[in-house]
């Protein structure tokens, strides 16, 4: 077998956030002048995570909230460094890791293409050429020139898959991104990761959406409180998921 794609080794993730809800960083520099020191909660966004992504796999990624998914996705897409192990990704990534990532709203939808397509690392000059293929594929060409902050939330992720996906990557990362828009975009974007798979490109994605999973993807895997609970066909981890759901939602579990 070929090297992964994707590879990560015996991954743990530690998290800190604040106790305390801090607003502003004028909060925070306030409290520090006081000597008020901020209290954080830790703990381990993934424990001991090890998996293997094969070139062409679309994998999909179940589980609840917190369970880890976005923490997984943003290690693959390297915005952060695991705390213990090795993540190993070969190519050029693409990632969707949430409505509007890399936009701004008092942009218009125009200058939020070049704006987020230099963010993925892609030339001026070459989204230039490439301008009017997004615009078509987003169907935004009458909304093109006003702010995003005008936008419905559907039409961001429109515009922010268009951007994604206008040049094929070797690694798509999609984090709920195919849950909103109309039917017809959803069926655009599903046929566009289905060209992309025949060409090589490795997908993940997360999706609450176990239809969408069973439908788009060759693989599945489950998260739960940061560990791998399952990891196969999607035929196979689906029924382990909605298992894990029906056991949490009895009176008496410990909901993590």
């Amino acid at each position: 077998m070929t090297e992964p794609q994707i590879s990560l080794e015996d991954v743990w993730l530690r998290y800190r956030v604040p106790e305390e809800r801090i607003n502003s960083l004028k909060a925070y520099l306030i409290r520090r002048a006081r000597g008020e020191g901020v209290t954080l909660r830790e703990g381990w966004a993934l424990r001991g995570v090890s998996l293997a992504v094969q070139q062409g796999e679309v994998l999909g990624i179940l589980g609840r909230n917190g369970a880890g998914k976005t923490t997984l996705l943003k290690l693959v897409s390297r915005v952060l460094l695991p705390t213990r192990g090795r993540v190993r990704v070969r190519g050029l990534v693409a990632p969707l890791l949430g409505l509007g990532a890399g936009f701004h709203d008092d942009l218009t939808g125009r200058e939020n293409i070049f704006l987020a397509s230099a963010i993925l690392g892609f030339p001026r000059k070459h989204v230039a050429a490439r301008l009017e293929r997004i615009v078509a594929f987003a169907e935004l060409a009458p909304f093109i020139d006003r702010p995003l902050r005008t936008y419905s939330t559907g039409m961001r992720a429109r515009l922010g898959f268009a951007v994604a996906t206008d040049v094929r990557p070797d690694i798509l990362i999609l984090d709920e991104i195919l849950a909103v828009g109309d039917e017809s975009f959803q069926k655009k974007c599903r046929q566009r990761i289905a060209e992309f798979r025949q060409q090589g490109t490795t997908v993940l994605l997360v999706s609450h959406q176990v239809a969408m999973v069973q439908a788009l993807c060759s693989r599945a895997i489950l998260l739960e409180q940061g560990e791998l609970l399952a990891d196969g066909p999607p035929g196979e981890v689906i029924p382990r998921y909605h298992q894990l759901l029906a056991q949490l939602a009895q009176p008496g579990t410990p909901q993590g």
